[in-house]
Protein backbone atom coordinates (compact mmCIF):
# COMPACT_ATOMS: atom_id res chain seq x y z
CA UNK A 1 0.00 0.00 0.00
CA UNK A 2 1.34 3.42 -0.85
CA UNK A 3 1.89 5.95 1.91
CA UNK A 4 -0.77 8.14 0.28
CA UNK A 5 -3.33 5.35 0.60
CA UNK A 6 -2.52 4.92 4.28
CA UNK A 7 -3.41 8.54 5.03
CA UNK A 8 -6.96 7.83 3.91
CA UNK A 9 -7.53 4.21 4.85
CA UNK A 10 -5.97 3.80 8.27
CA UNK A 11 -8.17 6.48 9.91
CA UNK A 12 -11.24 4.92 8.29
CA UNK A 13 -10.34 1.44 9.51
CA UNK A 14 -10.09 2.73 13.06
CA UNK A 15 -13.63 4.10 12.88
CA UNK A 16 -15.14 0.65 12.53
CA UNK A 17 -14.81 -0.68 16.03
CA UNK A 18 -17.44 0.80 18.37
CA UNK A 19 -21.16 1.50 18.53
CA UNK A 20 -23.57 3.18 20.94
CA UNK A 21 -26.79 5.21 20.94
CA UNK A 22 -27.10 8.88 19.95
CA UNK A 23 -28.65 11.32 22.42
CA UNK A 24 -31.89 13.22 21.78
CA UNK A 25 -29.94 16.35 20.90
CA UNK A 26 -27.79 14.35 18.51
CA UNK A 27 -30.93 13.07 16.84
CA UNK A 28 -32.10 16.64 16.27
CA UNK A 29 -28.71 17.62 14.86
CA UNK A 30 -28.67 14.67 12.53
CA UNK A 31 -32.22 15.27 11.36
CA UNK A 32 -31.23 18.74 10.15
CA UNK A 33 -28.18 17.46 8.28
CA UNK A 34 -30.02 14.47 6.81
CA UNK A 35 -32.70 16.76 5.43
CA UNK A 36 -30.07 18.73 3.55
CA UNK A 37 -27.83 15.93 2.25
CA UNK A 38 -28.79 13.90 -0.79
CA UNK A 39 -28.94 10.16 -0.16
CA UNK A 40 -27.60 8.60 -3.34
CA UNK A 41 -26.72 5.16 -4.65
CA UNK A 42 -23.58 6.21 -6.54
CA UNK A 43 -21.47 9.33 -6.06
CA UNK A 44 -18.55 10.40 -8.25
CA UNK A 45 -16.15 13.27 -7.91
CA UNK A 46 -12.65 14.56 -7.42
CA UNK A 47 -10.68 14.96 -4.21
CA UNK A 48 -7.77 16.95 -2.88
CA UNK A 49 -6.12 15.64 0.27
CA UNK A 50 -3.66 17.33 2.60
CA UNK A 51 -1.93 15.55 5.45
CA UNK A 52 -0.19 17.54 8.17
CA UNK A 53 2.23 15.55 10.32
CA UNK A 54 3.36 16.99 13.62
CA UNK A 55 7.01 18.06 13.46
CA UNK A 56 7.09 18.32 9.65
CA UNK A 57 6.89 21.72 7.97
CA UNK A 58 5.55 20.65 4.57
CA UNK A 59 2.09 19.26 3.92
CA UNK A 60 1.72 15.94 2.10
CA UNK A 61 -0.68 16.48 -0.77
CA UNK A 62 -2.49 14.18 -3.14
CA UNK A 63 -5.38 14.48 -5.57
CA UNK A 64 -7.49 12.27 -7.76
CA UNK A 65 -10.94 10.82 -8.38
CA UNK A 66 -13.36 8.58 -6.52
CA UNK A 67 -16.49 6.51 -7.02
CA UNK A 68 -18.63 5.57 -4.01
CA UNK A 69 -21.27 2.89 -4.48
CA UNK A 70 -23.60 2.18 -1.57
CA UNK A 71 -23.80 -1.47 -2.62
CA UNK A 72 -20.28 -2.14 -3.87
CA UNK A 73 -17.87 0.07 -1.96
CA UNK A 74 -15.29 2.68 -2.93
CA UNK A 75 -12.83 3.23 -5.79
CA UNK A 76 -10.23 5.81 -4.70
CA UNK A 77 -7.92 6.72 -7.60
CA UNK A 78 -4.89 8.90 -6.86
CA UNK A 79 -3.54 10.81 -9.85
CA UNK A 80 -0.85 12.88 -8.10
CA UNK A 81 1.82 12.69 -6.82
CA UNK A 82 1.98 8.93 -7.51
CA UNK A 83 -0.71 7.23 -9.61
CA UNK A 84 -2.38 4.38 -7.77
CA UNK A 85 -5.81 3.03 -6.93
CA UNK A 86 -7.40 1.59 -3.81
CA UNK A 87 -10.64 -0.39 -3.96
CA UNK A 88 -12.60 -1.05 -0.77
CA UNK A 89 -15.31 -3.70 -0.76
CA UNK A 90 -17.09 -5.60 2.00
CA UNK A 91 -14.44 -8.31 1.94
CA UNK A 92 -11.12 -6.67 1.15
CA UNK A 93 -8.97 -3.65 0.45
CA UNK A 94 -7.17 -3.97 -2.88
CA UNK A 95 -4.40 -1.67 -4.12
CA UNK A 96 -3.40 -1.27 -7.76
CA UNK A 97 -0.23 0.42 -8.96
CA UNK A 98 0.54 2.27 -12.18
CA UNK A 99 2.30 -0.76 -13.69
CA UNK A 100 -0.90 -2.79 -13.35
CA UNK A 101 0.23 -4.85 -10.37
CA UNK A 102 -2.26 -5.35 -7.58
CA UNK A 103 -2.24 -6.64 -4.04
CA UNK A 104 -4.84 -7.45 -1.41
CA UNK A 105 -3.91 -5.24 1.55
CA UNK A 106 -6.56 -6.44 4.01
CA UNK A 107 -8.72 -9.55 3.78
CA UNK A 108 -12.13 -9.44 5.46
CA UNK A 109 -11.72 -13.04 6.58
CA UNK A 110 -8.74 -11.93 8.66
CA UNK A 111 -10.11 -8.50 9.67
CA UNK A 112 -13.87 -8.79 10.38
CA UNK A 113 -14.11 -5.07 11.20
CA UNK A 114 -13.36 -4.37 7.54
CA UNK A 115 -17.04 -4.98 6.81
CA UNK A 116 -17.79 -1.71 8.56
CA UNK A 117 -15.27 0.29 6.56
CA UNK A 118 -17.47 0.35 3.46
CA UNK A 119 -20.26 2.06 5.39
CA UNK A 120 -17.84 4.42 7.13
CA UNK A 121 -16.17 5.53 3.91
CA UNK A 122 -19.51 6.19 2.27
CA UNK A 123 -20.68 8.04 5.36
CA UNK A 124 -17.71 10.41 5.36
CA UNK A 125 -17.92 11.18 1.65
CA UNK A 126 -21.68 11.22 1.14
CA UNK A 127 -22.84 12.61 4.49
CA UNK A 128 -24.65 9.47 5.64
CA UNK A 129 -24.58 10.78 9.20
CA UNK A 130 -26.82 7.99 10.45
CA UNK A 131 -23.86 5.62 10.05
CA UNK A 132 -21.54 7.96 11.97
CA UNK A 133 -23.70 9.12 14.87
CA UNK A 134 -23.62 5.94 16.99
CA UNK A 135 -19.86 6.30 17.33
CA UNK A 136 -19.62 10.04 17.95
CA UNK A 137 -21.14 12.88 19.91
CA UNK A 138 -22.45 15.33 17.34
CA UNK A 139 -22.83 19.07 17.13
CA UNK A 140 -24.43 20.52 14.02
CA UNK A 141 -24.67 24.05 12.70
CA UNK A 142 -26.99 25.24 9.94
CA UNK A 143 -25.28 27.53 7.42
CA UNK A 144 -26.66 29.83 4.69
CA UNK A 145 -27.73 28.46 1.30
CA UNK A 146 -28.76 25.12 2.74
CA UNK A 147 -25.26 24.52 4.05
CA UNK A 148 -24.28 22.77 7.27
CA UNK A 149 -21.33 21.82 9.46
CA UNK A 150 -21.19 18.70 11.62
CA UNK A 151 -18.58 18.15 14.33
CA UNK A 152 -18.02 14.58 15.55
CA UNK A 153 -16.28 13.78 18.83
CA UNK A 154 -15.50 10.15 19.74
CA UNK A 155 -17.77 8.60 22.36
CA UNK A 156 -15.43 5.82 23.44
CA UNK A 157 -11.99 6.01 25.02
CA UNK A 158 -10.68 3.64 22.34
CA UNK A 159 -11.66 5.97 19.51
CA UNK A 160 -10.45 9.01 21.46
CA UNK A 161 -6.95 7.52 21.45
CA UNK A 162 -6.96 7.82 17.66
CA UNK A 163 -9.16 10.85 16.95
CA UNK A 164 -9.74 14.19 18.62
CA UNK A 165 -12.46 15.35 16.23
CA UNK A 166 -13.88 14.92 12.74
CA UNK A 167 -15.62 17.85 11.05
CA UNK A 168 -17.77 17.49 7.93
CA UNK A 169 -19.27 20.41 6.03
CA UNK A 170 -21.25 20.81 2.85
CA UNK A 171 -24.70 21.33 1.37
CA UNK A 172 -26.43 18.77 -0.84
CA UNK A 173 -23.13 16.89 -0.73
CA UNK A 174 -20.22 16.73 1.68
CA UNK A 175 -17.66 19.27 0.45
CA UNK A 176 -14.96 18.94 3.11
CA UNK A 177 -13.87 16.45 5.77
CA UNK A 178 -11.26 17.31 8.40
CA UNK A 179 -9.85 14.52 10.56
CA UNK A 180 -7.95 15.70 13.65
CA UNK A 181 -5.96 12.87 15.18
CA UNK A 182 -5.17 12.57 18.87
CA UNK A 183 -1.42 12.79 18.19
CA UNK A 184 -1.78 16.21 16.57
CA UNK A 185 -1.70 15.07 12.94
CA UNK A 186 -4.58 16.09 10.70
CA UNK A 187 -6.03 15.27 7.29
CA UNK A 188 -8.10 17.64 5.17
CA UNK A 189 -10.20 16.30 2.28
CA UNK A 190 -11.93 18.57 -0.23
CA UNK A 191 -14.40 17.21 -2.78
CA UNK A 192 -15.42 18.77 -6.08
CA UNK A 193 -17.19 18.00 -9.37
CA UNK A 194 -19.64 15.80 -7.46
CA UNK A 195 -22.24 13.90 -9.48
CA UNK A 196 -24.87 11.34 -8.49
CA UNK A 197 -25.95 10.43 -12.02
CA UNK A 198 -25.93 7.98 -13.59
CA UNK A 199 -27.12 6.15 -10.50
CA UNK A 200 -25.61 2.84 -11.62
CA UNK A 201 -22.00 1.85 -12.16
CA UNK A 202 -20.56 1.81 -15.66
CA UNK A 203 -19.15 -1.43 -17.04
CA UNK A 204 -15.62 -0.24 -16.33
CA UNK A 205 -16.45 0.86 -12.77
CA UNK A 206 -18.11 -2.46 -12.00
CA UNK A 207 -15.12 -4.33 -13.41
CA UNK A 208 -12.74 -2.47 -11.13
CA UNK A 209 -14.61 -3.85 -8.10
CA UNK A 210 -13.85 -7.42 -9.22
Amino acid sequence: MTRWSRFLLFPLLALAGWAGMPTARAADDLAMVQQRVAQVEVLRGRFEQEKRITGFKNLLRSQGRFVVSRKQGVIWTTDKPFPSEVVITRDRILSRQRDGSQRVEVDGREQPALRSVNAMMFALVSGDVGALSPRFETQAQALPDNGWRLSLKPRSAALAKAFARIVLSGDRYVREVRIEEANGDSTQLRFSELKDVPATLSTDEARRFD
